[in-house]
């Protein structure tokens, strides 16, 4: 791939870019809005300036309700070899393609799992899809061409390319990202008419619960309009689940014993559920969260504490598989988390106290 034309100059859009533009590729840069493409451009993703003629692949990256009409007009106008969309819905646009007319054996649907709670050219990097799962929906109509255009687009960006068929990626980010999405906010709105004082006492677990409610709003309401249905359909399951989950809760508050008893058991079950969905989820190299160790250390605010911690950690010959940081509300100190293999752990407690550091049991 030596050029590439990439429409629509947000978070994911601009990141391909400037992957892109990082090794080597000329990447052309258009957006409705003139200033993003600008940005982007300051930034290092590309030239806002137009291709002299076909590029080997458009990068279609605007919301799902726009995907079908801009793959078309570029087709139309042959503006590159190769069209493919980034947008996190692949059944509808491919529906709205063939509705249209459009050439199917020059596009491939795509979707790469990255993102951020923030959005625009500014929020982009070019290490965005590093090692991150991309979603690829070809069919028998897809020219061959075409697919490895896409695979060397992924490889680029040094993502994961996994192939899917375009229904059953729906359902599954209906259920690992639209949903969450939903959840999240939901929670989060809570807080918006809490007390101070409850607000005062939010910890790490409500900030990691609401993180991603500070999405842009516009950006979720153009995908979840083009994924209602599996979306829907897991809220339902939920629904479902937290009426029976209020019931226990309502029987816990009985004088009956036995019926306190059916309640332990309904949230018993409720939480032994999450714990074996949760194990299910994918770590670092593949492995369950579950599977390490966290050393927690209280750290203080102070500039060099943290590179400091990790030159320790290091010393010892301990290799930080993930690590996460609890504030302390009102107070310039806090948590580090650092999750090790289980074997490794009472090396580096032992070793991070002849340091002077204290650990938190």
């Amino acid at each position: 791939m030596r050029t590439a034309l990439v429409i629509g100059t947000g978070l994911i859009g601009t990141s391909i870019a400037l992957a892109l533009s990082g090794r080597g590729v000329r990447v052309h840069l258009t957006d409705q809005d003139p200033d993003q493409p600008r940005t982007a451009a300051a930034l290092g993703a590309g030239t806002e300036d137009a291709p002299d003629g076909a590029v080997d692949l458009a990068v279609v990256a605007v919301p799902p309700a726009h995907i079908a009409e801009t793959v078309h007009a570029l087709q139309r106008r042959g503006a590159a070899r190769g069209y493919v969309d980034v947008g996190s819905v692949k059944s509808g646009p491919r529906r709205e393609l063939s509705a249209l007319g459009a050439d199917l054996t020059s596009y491939l649907g795509s979707h790469p799992m990255a993102g951020r709670e923030r959005s625009g050219p500014l929020a982009a990097t070019a290490d965005l899809f590093d090692g991150r799962p991309w979603v690829l929906t070809p069919t028998p109509e897809t020219d061959t061409e075409v697919l490895n255009l896409v695979l060397e687009l992924v490889a680029l960006c040094r993502a994961v390319p996994v192939v899917m068929e375009a229904p059953a990626h729906d359902r599954a980010v209906a259920l690992v990202s639209h949903t969450p999405q939903l959840l999240s906010s939901l929670l989060a709105a809570r807080l918006g008419t809490a007390d101070e004082a409850a607000v005062r006492l939010c910890g790490q677990g409500i900030r990691d619960v609401t993180r991603i409610a500070a999405s842009d709003p516009r950006m979720w309401i153009d995908i979840l309009s083009a994924n209602p249905g599996p979306v829907a359909d897991i809220l339902s399951e939920i629904a479902a689940d937290l009426d029976e989950t209020v019931r226990s809760l309502r029987a816990l508050e009985s004088a009956d014993e036995a019926k306190r008893g059916q309640g332990a058991a309904g949230i018993e079950a409720v939480l032994r559920r999450g714990n074996a969905g949760r194990e299910r989820v994918p770590g670092k190299h593949g492995a369950a969260p579950a599977a390490y160790e966290t050393v927690a250390v209280p750290i203080t605010d102070r500039p060099g504490e943290l590179a400091r911690i990790f030159a320790d950690a290091g010393r010892a010959g301990v290799n930080i598989e993930d690590v996460r940081i609890e504030h302390a509300t009102g107070q310039q100190a806090g948590l580090v988390q650092l999750m090790v293999d289980p074997s490794a752990a009472p090396g580096l407690i032992a070793s991070l106290r002849e340091r002077g550091w204290s650990i938190r049991q």
